[in-house]
């Protein structure tokens, strides 16, 4: 997410533990540590749909699915992002670590504050873990899933889904996401102008 720059230098390790002590998250970038800026009410319900649906979906698969506080380790430590969601069907990411290595899927839920991050520079150092299948993008402003699927050669498929009608393909997970299931309850349009108004910055 986008993120507040800190002046130090700080090692992986360091990072670590002071992230364990810490009430606020961060993430880590290549020396550097960010705040993670806050979400609203249409992110947090998109985010709660999400993980019913994947955690119900993959209840008697290997997969787990894990909700905003798990971290991604990436390139050995040198990055660590807090995704929305993400799914790990390797018996090597140990649940009670406090970071994931080898994610299947990472789903990213959309503000106005972190989209062009979430596209961007998370998305171009994401791409570097062998087991990312599917990247996953959710808007919070309208009815919109973006789904990046990895093909051969190492090239990135982007599937399109618009309105509540739609349904989602998850092809890593061989599972169909409806629309209406993601936005259940909401009303983008009222929630969208309640948040702009109490919260500016996001």
């Amino acid at each position: 997410m986008i993120a507040i720059k800190s002046d130090d230098y700080i090692s992986p390790e360091d990072y670590l533990e002071q992230e364990r002590h810490r009430p606020i998250k961060h993430e880590y970038l290549d020396g550097e540590v960010y705040t993670i800026a806050g979400t609203g009410k249409a992110h947090n319900i998109i985010s709660g749909n999400l993980y019913l649906l994947l955690r119900n979906t993959l209840h008697h698969s290997p997969c787990r699915t894990y909700f905003a506080d798990l971290k991604v380790r990436i390139d050995e430590g040198r990055r660590f992002f807090y995704p929305d969601l993400l799914v790990t069907c390797d018996p090597n990411d140990d649940s009670s670590l406090v970071y994931v290595d080898k994610p299947v899927v990472i789903i990213e839920v959309l503000s106005e504050s972190t989209e062009s991050f979430d596209r961007g520079k998370k998305f171009q150092c994401y791409r570097t873990l062998p087991s990312l299948q599917d990247y996953i993008l959710v808007s919070s402003q309208t009815y919109m899933v973006e789904v990046f699927h990895r093909t051969r050669g190492d090239r990135w498929l982007l599937d399109t889904y618009q309105g509540l009608e739609a349904i989602a393909r998850i092809e890593s997970l061989n599972l169909d996401a409806p629309l209406a299931d993601i936005y259940a309850s909401l009303d983008l349009s009222r929630l969208v102008d309640e948040e702009r108004r109490d919260n500016p910055q996001l």
